[in-house]
């Protein structure tokens, strides 16, 4: 059953994702971005990426929390999942933590997250202390803490909600390789 439930969640993913990216007006806000053919190129080689990273990240549910942990094998801590499934996906290497990371890419309104966001929380009492990646539909994926495992949680619940920082677009783009190499 949980197997069932691990590719029932890629699909939902997988749907929003395309919808979001197929869409000109999201969420009653017109796409400005959308009139410039250039730009479309751009959000369509994103898109293709954004997939790549909501399966790799859908693919880990489960895996267990270890502080300081960067692979499926030892477990992951926020920005290590993050990192890695960023790695796999899109071969963009991030740096290592949540701050460092909420530097780069492309500042998201919360009216404008698509699936394949990051986003971001304070959690420990300091800005930008937790990573996660957008799913759509108001939920993304998280290494959460130790004792659990990478999760689907809601953004709008009251914890993530209250904690919320901002949002980042890392298309890959020159500026981001440039600051990350």
């Amino acid at each position: 059953m949980r197997y069932f439930q691990q590719w029932f969640i890629v699909g939902v993913a997988l749907l929003a994702a395309h919808h979001a990216y197929a869409e000109p007006v999201m969420m009653g806000v017109a796409n400005a971005q959308s009139s410039v053919p250039a730009q479309q190129d751009q959000d369509s080689s994103w898109s293709n990426a954004a997939e790549e990273v909501l399966i790799n990240a859908l693919s880990l549910t489960g895996v267990r929390y270890k502080y300081g942990g960067n692979s499926p094998e030892t477990g992951f801590d926020c920005s290590g999942f993050v990192r890695y499934v960023f790695r796999q996906a899109t071969d963009l290497t991030l740096p290592h933590g949540a701050r460092a990371i909420s530097q780069l890419g492309q500042s998201v309104a919360v009216s404008d997250l698509r699936p394949g966001d990051l986003v971001f929380f304070n959690t420990l009492k300091s800005a930008f202390s937790h990573v996660g990646i957008y799913l759509g539909n108001n939920r993304f994926i998280h290494a959460p803490s130790s004792g659990g495992g990478i999760s689907v949680v809601n953004i709008n619940d009251r914890y993530w909600a209250d904690r919320f920082n901002g949002a980042r677009r890392m298309e890959k783009t020159a500026d981001i390789s440039e600051k990350v190499n």
